[in-house]
């Protein structure tokens, strides 16, 4: 009985952002939709700079990786990091193996999606990936550019962030990426 209660409440929690429309001239087969613990977010893959990250993305969102993976890392004013559906922790990756940096000139703005990786090793990132809140021209060059938000940066902007002065950005009971998909997908 109680597995039926929360079953039904996951469902109604999920509605409101299952329901919501995709935006209009979306590139569905090349957009991600990510319903999370707030609301959902659309970001538009860039095929055109980042081809392999892209359809990694895409191959994990398919085979349902990124289903219930947390935030793990929110940096307020900085970032919010998350695909880590290894470990659920950030220190994980897919069974795949790591890619080769696909740098771009394409500037690390508010609204921007990149792919994270290991420290300083350039061809380390896998699944996991993170949004931008604000400008952060240090990243420029030296991670990949993979996406754009194009709907729910104000979702984004409602994740639980980690307490003022951490270093390491780690949040305690993290808002989770509910389930993601390709857009072409959505049902």
């Amino acid at each position: 009985m109680i597995r039926i209660l929360g079953l039904i409440a996951a469902l109604f929690c999920a509605a409101p952002a299952i329901a919501q429309p995709l935006p209009a001239n979306l590139d569905k087969p090349n957009a991600i939709v990510v319903d999370t613990t707030k609301g959902r977010i659309v970001f538009k893959l860039r095929t055109d700079l980042a081809p392999q990250h892209a359809e990694r993305i895409k191959q994990l969102a398919r085979e349902g990786y990124y289903n219930n993976v947390p935030f793990h890392r929110v940096m307020d004013g900085f970032m919010a990091q998350t695909g880590d559906g290894q470990n659920f922790n950030g220190t994980g990756g897919s069974k795949y193996p790591n890619l080769k940096a696909e740098f771009s000139s394409v500037p690390f703005t508010r609204g921007i999606v990149g792919m994270a990786r290991r420290g300083d090793s350039v061809d380390t990132a896998n699944s996991q990936f993170f949004f931008m809140f604000a400008d952060a021209p240090s990243l420029n060059r030296q991670y990949t550019v993979i996406g754009e938000v194009v709907s729910g940066m104000d979702v984004v902007d409602k994740l639980k962030k980690a307490p003022a002065g951490s270093r390491s950005g780690e949040v305690t009971d993290p808002d989770k990426m509910v389930k993601v998909q390709v857009a072409s997908d959505v049902k």
